[in-house]
């Protein structure tokens, strides 16, 4: 399949929806995905509130902003703003400065998911025509030294945009971890699998918990038992971050 047919291919496929906006993960599924506490994604979300200041909006939008259900496009909305603070330190208010410029300047429903960010650790950057915008300062256009780890573990097509989420597979997440699992919302109803075999990681790490060993579960999915090993890792450190 052509790459610039994919976004077609998507819409046919799920009867003219786009299977990457459908509510699809609650909340404690996001959060034993993405190994991101459960209060933490629930104020993305759905918003800060607080008795004295009235509050504060959300900085990631539901399917339904009342049912807070998350979508595959919040998914990686919920990673990329995980990734910068967890990995580059960018402080939230400078967080929440920079999507109100995009809001302004560049309207998307997903800005999260659909700018490619740079960060310097104390800024955020957006990349247009060869140029840095520093959203943080209000679009100040300059160069400077990012780091975006973050941002490489997400799969984007010319004409859909993005496509498939490899999750982190740590609750300490590292910038070179490998791609060892994945989520796309055309395989397996948007559940984690491991990469290349389409196999959910939770039905492997739960037949491993039932008593089947790593040779079992290798001989019965055709795959290693590196593999079993690493999808049992990752649903076990998934349930403890939740």
């Amino acid at each position: 399949m052509a790459d610039l047919n994919y976004s077609k291919h998507i819409r046919k496929t799920y009867g003219g929806d786009d299977p990457r906006e459908v509510p699809l993960y609650t909340i404690p599924r996001a959060s034993r995905y993405l190994k991101i506490p459960q209060r933490t994604i629930r104020d993305w979300v759905m918003g800060w509130k607080y008795q004295t200041k009235g509050g504060l909006a959300p900085v990631i939008k539901l399917p339904k902003p009342n049912v807070p259900i998350l979508s595959f496009m919040n998914l990686v909305e919920a990673h990329v703003l995980g990734g910068m603070r967890r990995l580059e330190n960018v402080s939230f208010p400078k967080v929440r400065k920079g999507l109100s410029f995009l809001e302004q300047q560049f309207p998307s429903p997903h800005p999260l998911a659909d700018q490619l960010f740079e960060t310097d650790g104390v800024n955020l950057f957006i990349r247009k025509l060869d140029h840095l915008i520093n959203i943080s300062q209000n679009g100040q256009v300059e160069m400077a030294e990012v780091v975006s780890g973050y941002l490489r573990r997400i799969d984007r097509n010319i004409s859909a945009g993005v496509i498939r989420l490899y999750p982190f597979l740590k609750k300490d997440p590292s910038i070179d971890e490998p791609k060892r699992v994945m989520i796309d919302p055309l395989i397996s109803f948007g559940r984690p699998v491991l990469v290349g075999t389409g196999v959910p990681t939770d039905v492997i790490a739960e037949r491993f918990y039932a008593g089947d060993t790593f040779d079992d579960l290798a001989r019965d999915y055709e795959i290693t038992p590196t593999q079993v090993e690493e999808a049992v890792r990752y649903e076990g450190d998934a349930r403890k971050a939740a």
